[in-house]
């Protein structure tokens, strides 16, 4: 067994025993290994401060290093709070969630019209609290593509944790999309990451905060396609410990259109929106420009 897949193993073990403690509890312990990572974790720290400078370029250095200080604190609980998701009983999950907004949409348009929806969640922290309220709070079965972990065990350990409500179907990204397909037309609500950098497959250089970002074209093709309802799902970590809120929102007007490119534009200023509302909780360690247009060189 290798150094590194005993640090993994050990580190999941510790996690394990981490969702024993109260919630409170995991966010002070967030708030000094965040505060560690942010001047050890030099690599995320740069592509941190590279996307804030990006996006917000009349925000002065000190801020934005404060904001990515914030975000280095929200990103750690997200971790620490996976511990509860994956290994807490579920009525104490139940009880840390609270839900706004027309949970219940996508079960009523199955019924009412045959349609199935997109559940729209973009990458803040809270993304697996929004999963997890799908699965436990609302009654139409869900439907997922996930990345596959190099590390057996932790790839285990994270579909498990996803799945362990029931419900669903996850599908690996790397594989045909022929069984998601087949399971939305079924009424499976689908789970859609809509804002991350995968390549030029699919993609159009859309603007994000003014910079043009290589951006799915997926949401607006395939809810076309399919008929589907679009509704955004935004979850928020609340301070302190206090649980996790998660907002299913009205579904997005005159969405989709025939024109992809313009309806990814909408989506990406909807995005942007919401994260001027909370912005330590979105992922800025993600290299969201990687992908440049030709002849443009790298931002990070």
């Amino acid at each position: 067994m290798s150094a590194k897949d005993v640090g993994i193993r050990a580190g999941l073990a510790l996690l394990w025993l981490l969702h024993w403690l109260p919630l409170p509890a995991l966010a002070a312990l967030a708030r000094g290994v965040g505060a560690l990572l942010y001047r050890l974790a030099g690599s995320r720290r740069k592509v941190g401060l590279r996307n804030l400078a990006l996006c917000f370029p009349d925000m002065p250095l000190a801020e934005r290093k404060v904001l990515l200080r914030q975000h280095f604190q929200w990103l750690t609980q997200s971790l620490l709070d996976r511990a509860v998701l994956w290994w807490a009983p579920p009525a104490r999950i139940r009880g840390l969630i609270q839900v706004e907004g027309d949970i219940g949409l996508a079960e009523r348009v199955w019924r009412e019209e045959g349609r199935a929806t997109m559940w729209l969640c973009p990458h803040f922290v809270g993304l697996d609290v929004a999963g997890a309220a799908i699965l436990l709070c609302q009654k139409q079965p869900g439907a997922s593509i996930y990345q596959a972990q190099s590390h057996p065990l932790l790839d285990r350990l994270m579909k498990q944790g996803r799945l362990r409500f029931g419900n669903a179907d996850i599908f690996p990204r790397q594989d045909s999309i022929k069984p998601l397909l087949r399971a939305i037309k079924v009424g499976h609500g689908f789970f859609n990451l809509p804002d991350m950098d995968f390549g030029m497959r699919d993609a159009a250089f859309v603007p994000f905060f003014g910079v043009p970002a290589a951006t799915l074209l997926a949401p607006s093709r395939m809810s076309r396609m399919l008929n589907m309802v679009v509704q955004p799902v935004i979850a928020e970590l609340l301070p302190n410990g206090r649980g996790w809120k998660v907002k299913f929102l009205p579904p997005l007007a005159h969405f989709p259109t025939k024109d992809a490119e313009a309806d990814t534009l909408a989506l990406n200023r909807f995005i942007e929106g919401e994260i001027l509302k909370s912005p330590a909780q979105y992922l800025w360690v993600h290299k969201r420009f990687k992908t440049r247009p030709p002849g443009e060189p790298g931002l990070y």
